[in-house]
């Protein structure tokens, strides 16, 4: 419901950019206007503008991208969960109508910690081969994945191409055993460093969702643990 006349001006401005984006006016990935563009629009302060569009970002009605403008939010990913059921973000994508991709930013073979060690069953000293790719949603950054299997077992993805693909397709591909369910869940809210603001296309200190799972097989067994940090403006858990 659109403020009333006498509510304060940023939130007047905030319900008039809202209602635009909702009828189109702005679609999704577009630049809206620039502070002083808006500012002189609704002969308002730049402050009070500015107030508007942080509100709208934190929102997730609008994104702001440094060096380029804020843009016009793409619609969220909802995602639900129950219980240990299990759906690939490729799938997930495919659900809301939106074509999933995977942009590969590092791997490394790095030593088992003490709760990975645990979950796979493995001695001291093993190791552990992690990848780290951005997954996106039609070309939009919705979260950095970190995977983490034994590296014994998966050395094959270490070179393998894992561009636009599926981790777990892949994972099943190498390994011979497919992901059923999921073993642990947790979701923390965090805020976004430097290095994943400049992957995800967000600034520092953004909100961030983080998920971390371990992926069983059919029998049970562990196959793989992820910890991946979801765009908050851009992603919605229903748990």
């Amino acid at each position: 419901m659109p403020a009333p006349k006498n509510a304060p001006l940023y939130q007047q401005i905030y319900d008039e950019i809202k209602d635009e984006i909702e009828k189109g006016v702005y679609a999704p990935k577009e630049r809206i206007p620039s502070e002083l563009e808006l500012a002189e629009q609704y002969e308002v302060s730049r402050i009070t503008v500015r107030r508007a569009v942080e509100e709208l970002c934190s929102d997730g009605y609008l994104v702001k991208q440094q060096g380029r403008g804020t843009f016009v939010s793409t619609p969220h990913i909802n995602r639900q969960f129950h219980a240990s059921t299990l759906q690939t973000f490729t799938a997930l994508c495919a659900d809301n109508g939106m074509k999933a991709g995977a942009h590969v930013v590092d791997r490394q073979i790095v030593p088992a910690r003490q709760n990975e060690m645990e979950f796979f069953g493995l001695q001291k000293d093993a190791l552990l081969l992690h990848i780290k790719r951005v997954r996106t949603a039609d070309g939009e950054p919705i979260f950095e994945e970190n995977i983490f299997v034994p590296f014994d077992a998966y050395r094959e993805l270490l070179t393998a191409d894992l561009e636009d693909k599926s981790i777990f397709a892949e994972v099943e591909r190498v390994g011979g055993t497919p992901i059923a369910s999921v073993g642990y869940r947790t979701v923390e809210a965090v805020r976004a460093n430097v290095e994943q603001a400049a992957e995800l296309g967000i600034a520092p200190h953004d909100p961030l969702l983080n998920l971390r799972a371990g992926f069983t097989g059919p029998n049970g067994e562990p196959v793989l643990m992820g910890k991946q940090y979801y765009v908050g403006s851009r992603y919605v858990m229903v748990i």
